[in-house]
C-alpha cells in the first residue's frame, strides 16, 4: 500500500512516475510472496499460520515457536496481511501493465490469490468453523489441534482488525484497457459466485460508473467490526486505536495458565524478553492503515454507507468521517493543550518549559489511555506519517 503511495506522491509532486524503481519493488515483493505461499500455508488451504509478524506479544503465546503436540495456530492477521499483500501486487501489476502488457497476467494471477484467500477467512473448506466469529462479530485466531479439533482464541485485538485492511477499489473505467485482467475478474464474478459474492462487489456510484470493491468482509461483518473499533470501551482511544480492547481489562482472556489483560504502556508479560507491547498501546504504523483503509472504503461506498457506533452515541457515522477522526486523534498526540502540554510528553512538567515544549519526540508507541510517547524515542521510521495525516486530515 505505501509503495504505491511514494510512487503517486512523486508523480503529484513532480510530475514524473518512477516505473523502474515501482518494477525492482514489485520483484522482490513477489520473492517475498512466494515464499510465505510456500512455507507458511503447511495445508494449502490459503490460511497461514505466518508467525511472529512483528505483533509479539499479542497472542496468548509465542507465535514464532512450533506447537510441541503438531498443533498449528490459523491466524487472522497473517491471512488477513497476505490478502492485502495480493491487492497490492495486483494493483502494482496493473500499473506496470500499462507499459508492459505481460504484468497483466499477474495482476489477474494475484487477483486469484486473493479471491482464495478472502473466501477461506469465513469458509474453511469442509470444516464447521472460521476465522470470522458470527456471533461475536470479530476475527479470531484458531488452534487447530493434530486430531481436528479446533478452539478459538477469543482475544480481541489488531488481530482481528488486519484484515481490514485488504481493500481495492477497481473503477470500471480505469481497468478497461486491461482486457485480459477485466475478462478474469468477471469470470470470477458470474461463474464463482460462491467464492466471490461476498469478496469483490459491484459499488454503483452516484455519477452512473461502478466501482469493483475488494474487499474481505461483507457489509454486515464490516458494520459489527466497525462497532467494535469505534468503541471507547473497546479500541477507540482519545490519541488512536489500542492494540487491545480495553475490555480485557475488567475481562482478561485465559488459556492453559496463560492470560491476556489490557496494558496500556510498557508490558508486564515477560514474553520475547519483556520487550513486547501489543497487550493495549497505540502503535503509528497500524492505526495509518486503519485510517487508510477507512479512507478508501469510505470513498467506494460514499456518504451514504454508515455505522451506529457508541463513539458517535449512536449516531451513524460516514467511513470516511470515521477515518477523519481517528487521524486527528493520532495528530492530537502531538498539539499543546492550553496550558502547553503535549500527550506524547506525559505529565512531565519539563515539557512545557518553552526550551523543551516544542523539540518534538516521535516515540515507537505510545499509551493506550493518555499518549504518553513509550519505547524509543525517534521511531522516525513510523511515528513521522503524523506529517502525512497532517497534509491530508487537518484541513478536512
Amino acid at each position: 500500500m505505501l509503495f504505491r503511495s511514494v510512487y503517486n506522491m512523486e508523480n503529484r509532486l513532480h510530475g514524473r512516475k518512477d516505473r523502474a524503481w515501482l518494477e525492482r519493488c514489485f520483484h522482490k515483493l513477489l520473492l517475498n510472496f512466494t515464499s510465505w505461499v510456500n512455507k507458511v500455508d503447511r495445508e494449502g488451504n490459503n490460511v497461514f499460520e505466518g508467525g511472529f509478524l512483528g505483533l509479539d506479544n499479542i497472542s496468548i503465546f509465542d507465535r514464532s515457536e512450533r506447537i510441541e503436540d503438531g498443533s498449528s495456530l490459523e491466524q487472522s492477521d497473517a491471512t488477513g496481511w497476505m490478502g492485502m499483500f495480493c491487492l497490492t501486487m495486483m494493483r502494482m501489476a496493473l500499473e506496470l501493465a500499462r507499459e508492459n502488457p505481460v504484468y497483466e497476467s499477474m495482476a489477474s494471477k494475484f487477483l486469484q490469490h486473493y479471491a482464495y484467500i478472502a473466501h477461506a477467512m469465513k469458509h474453511m473448506g469442509r470444516r464447521d468453523y472460521a476465522l470470522f466469529d458470527e456471533e461475536d462479530g470479530f476475527f479470531y485466531d484458531v488452534l487447530r489441534h493434530a486430531d481436528g479439533r479446533y478452539q478459538k482464541f477469543r482475544v480481541r485485538s489488531l488481530v482481528g482488525l488486519i484484515p481490514m485492511f485488504a481493500v481495492e477499489r477497481l473503477e470500471a473505467a480505469w481497468i478497461a484497457p486491461f482486457k485480459e485482467f477485466s475478462a478474469n475478474l468477471h469470470w470470477f464474478m458470474n461463474n464463482r459466485a460462491d467464492m466471490v459474492a461476498n469478496v469483490i462487489q459491484r459499488v454503483p456510484q452516484a455519477d452512473g460508473s461502478t466501482t469493483y470493491l475488494l474487499t474481505i468482509m461483507n457489509f454486515a461483518q464490516l458494520t459489527r467490526l466497525l462497532g467494535r473499533l469505534h468503541d471507547p470501551e473497546e479500541f477507540l482511544a482519545p490519541h488512536g486505536v489500542r492494540s487491545l480492547s480495553k475490555k480485557h481489562e475488567q475481562q482478561p482472556f485465559e488459556f492453559e495458565g496463560r492470560r491476556v489483560g489490557y496494558e496500556p504502556a510498557e508490558s508486564e508479560t515477560k514474553l520475547k524478553g519483556g520487550n513486547s507491547n501489543w497487550r493495549g498501546p497505540i502503535w503509528f504504523p497500524t492505526t495509518f492503515l486503519i485510517v487508510e483503509s477507512l479512507r478508501k472504503l469510505g470513498t467506494a461506498f460514499g456518504s451514504g454507507f454508515a455505522v451506529e457506533t457508541p463513539a458517535a452515541g449512536g449516531r451513524p457515522v460516514a467511513l470516511r468521517e470515521m477515518a477523519g477522526d481517528i487521524a486527528r486523534r493520532l495528530v492530537g498526540i502531538f498539539l499543546a493543550d492550553e496550558a502547553g502540554r503535549r500527550p506524547v510528553f506525559g505529565p512531565d512538567p519539563r515539557f512545557t518549559d518553552p526550551l523543551w515544549r516544542d523539540e518534538l519526540l516521535f516515540y515507537e508507541y505510545f499509551h493506550g489511555d493518555t499518549g504518553a510517547g513509550l519505547g524509543a524515542s525517534h521511531q522516525t521510521g513510523w511515528t513521522a506519517l503524523v506529517a502525512n495525516l497532517i497534509d491530508e486530515w487537518r484541513a478536512d
